[in-house]
């Protein structure tokens, strides 16, 4: 009787603990409306930030730590080329909560940008609630341009300009070259009205950029050794703002597929743009228009001045036509500065024109990362502002006219080349700003200590 009571006892004492609700395991979160909340802003953020180019790495920080800062400690975050997945894990007692958002249209506005920045870096400070947040975040997706369109054509024209005084041509070729962009980009914006896809924008700007040199070189404006240099400037437009450095840091990150989404996009544009470049050129041909190919002059150390002040009038005009803020102006003129500086150095010394990419790419992720912080400047726009200058147009128009004027095989190689160009200055400014957190890291706790009450 007494082991019977025993067994007896034993099992409704498991029944009984088997009736009980598990206990939950996992923080505590907020209401469902909270959570809801908290992701449909962290996700927006992500939306403008993949939007303007953005690292997938960045992004995918920036969201784990918004929602860390509203009370969600167990995200997972996604982040592929086109959209971006958050889940919210809840514990063991309640299912996870998941969201998405497609990233449907791209451009260039550093005002945005920057104010973006600044809501991110006050949320994460613990200085805005997540509804004023949200609020706030409305205005800046729905704020205009700060500046007029046509400004934004004008600075185009301008960065043409300077761009071929850059590469050695005249003021004459510079004239050309700005009104020949500035018709590009008017053309190009009746045609994003039409929603053309971009590979025929692409390929409808290469044509236009191409023939108005020719029709330049035809009517002797333009002699015809320096016709590259016309073309080139319009390349170096037209490859500006193409997510080349994001899509080596989202590689080498390990976000593959970002990474191959971004690369197949700048191969796409890059295309289009040698498509429309090369029928121009064999249009210019059968029509009888003579051109050759300006003779490439070595570099000096007396013209290291010279290329320094239209490299950083090019970035500066660049970020311009982005709609940058004057801060945003500064930095990117001093990046490229810097940039344009050192490979110009790096040239007149004897150094081949890879290495020269490379190191000055360096140098400006590596300052551009100290500047940046200290001047509250998206580093995005100091990256790609203060390559803009660097961008391989002149080597790109020397391999298309090889294959397309001469019918040289070699022009693939040269092509092959430019493409080597664009790599290393993506990688080298993966690499300086990599090289540059440690320092910047130092310099922030020495701050804190600084302003620490004695």
């Amino acid at each position: 009787m007494r082991q019977t009571r025993r067994v007896r006892a034993n099992f409704w004492r498991r029944q009984r603990v088997a009736a009980q609700p598990p206990a939950e395991v996992g923080p505590e979160l907020p209401s469902d409306a909270t959570v809801n909340l908290v992701l449909d802003l962290a996700l927006r953020i992500g939306e403008v930030q993949l939007a303007s180019g953005a690292a997938a790495a960045d992004v995918a920080s920036t969201l784990v730590r918004v929602a860390e800062v509203y009370g969600l400690p167990r995200c997972e975050v996604d982040v592929t080329f086109i959209s971006i997945y958050v889940c919210c894990h809840r514990g063991t007692a309640a299912s996870p909560v998941m969201s998405m958002k497609v990233v449907r249209s791209r451009g260039l506005d550093y005002t945005r940008l920057a104010a973006l920045e600044d809501l991110v870096r006050r949320v994460i400070g613990g200085s805005v609630s997540a509804e004023q947040a949200s609020v706030e975040l409305d205005g800046i997706s729905a704020a205009k341009h700060p500046y007029p369109r046509w400004l934004a054509t004008v600075a185009w024209a301008a960065m043409a300009a300077s761009v071929a005084l850059l590469l050695g041509g005249g003021l004459m070729m510079a004239l050309v070259a700005a009104v020949v962009t500035a018709v590009v980009d008017r053309v190009g914006r009746l045609l994003n009205r039409r929603n053309l896809p971009f590979f025929f924008q692409q390929v409808v700007g290469g044509a236009l950029g191409a023939g108005g040199a020719l029709v330049a070189t035809a009517t002797g404006l333009v002699p015809p050794s320096q016709l590259s240099l016309v073309v080139a400037a319009g390349i170096v437009v037209l490859l500006s703002g193409l997510s080349v450095v994001s899509s080596v840091q989202d590689a080498i990150n390990g976000y593959t597929v970002t990474a191959s989404g971004r690369t197949m996009e700048t191969l796409l544009m890059s295309v289009g743009l040698i498509t429309g470049v090369a029928f121009a050129l064999r249009i210019g041909v059968r029509l009888g228009v003579g051109s050759t190919l300006a003779p490439v002059s070595p570099l000096t150390f007396g013209t290291v001045p010279i290329q320094i002040v239209t490299g950083a009038a090019a970035a500066v005009f660049f970020a311009l036509a982005s709609y940058g803020q004057p801060r945003a102006l500064l930095v990117a003129g001093l990046s490229s500065a810097l940039g344009v500086g050192a490979y110009s150095t790096l040239q007149a010394g004897g150094a081949d024109v890879l290495t020269g990419s490379a190191l000055a790419a360096v140098l400006i992720g590596f300052c551009g990362q100290l500047l940046s912080r200290r001047l509250k400047v998206p580093p995005l726009v100091v990256a790609i502002s203060g390559l803009t200058p660097l961008l391989p147009g002149l080597t790109t128009y020397r391999g298309l006219y090889q294959l397309t004027v001469q019918g040289d095989v070699s022009g693939l190689s040269t092509l092959v080349l430019a493409m080597g160009i664009g790599l290393a200055l993506a990688a080298g400014v993966v690499l300086g700003e990599f090289l540059a957190q440690p320092v910047r890291s130092r310099l922030g706790r020495l701050e804190r200590r600084l302003r620490m009450p004695r």
